[in-house]
């Protein structure tokens, strides 16, 4: 696995080592001991798996401490654009989102540890979404961001007129509105 770190403290995508052959293919999707030597000493008790279709925009979610999630994202078929938006205040990129293309054929993973919010739109026909979290779903503890609020300037890589949006995101806060306890620790 190549581990690399993005500009955002604590945020990285992980590379798999894909062994291919005639038959088909092999990686590890998960290594414990790679992943606390890259720094996320993250403990997983819940999977979720989504299924969406092209142009479905989900997010920006996130849950308050002490429910926060650290999640570890893939994809399992298809192709979406993830974005994880930093919360943390204090943090050098505080308010600053990071965006990616996931794939069933990259095989990138996304680890993004608590504090941030994350969403993510689907580019192709369909897709399959897997990711670990390492606390549990707390509805008390939901919080969000607006999708598209024009101050943070996401652009979701699908054609908006066929982005499909549920009416909950719809009327999620801007991110000058949103009410967070995170707090960012070097």
């Amino acid at each position: 696995m190549n581990v690399i770190k993005t500009e955002f403290p604590g945020l990285m995508v992980i590379e798999p080592k894909v062994f291919g052959d005639a038959r088909g293919y092999f990686f590890e999707s998960y290594n414990e001991k790679v992943m606390v030597d890259a720094g996320m000493q993250t403990v997983f008790r819940q999977d979720n798996q989504s299924f969406s279709k092209y142009g479905v925009i989900r997010g920006l979610h996130f849950q308050l401490n002490p429910c926060s999630q650290t999640k570890l994202i893939r994809v399992l078929e298809g192709s979406i654009y993830d974005v994880a938006l930093d919360l943390r205040k204090g943090s050098p990129t505080f308010g600053q989102w990071f965006g990616l293309e996931l794939s069933a054929e990259n095989r990138w993973q996304f680890y993004i540890p608590q504090g941030f919010a994350h969403g993510f739109s689907v580019l192709s026909e369909q897709s399959t979404i897997l990711y670990k979290c390492d606390n549990f779903y707390n509805p008390q503890s939901e919080g969000g961001v607006l999708y598209c609020d024009p101050a943070l300037g996401i652009d979701w890589k699908v054609d908006a007129s066929k982005a499909t949006v549920s009416e909950k995101d719809k009327i999620l806060p801007t991110f000058d509105q949103v009410k967070t306890n995170f707090v960012y620790t070097a």
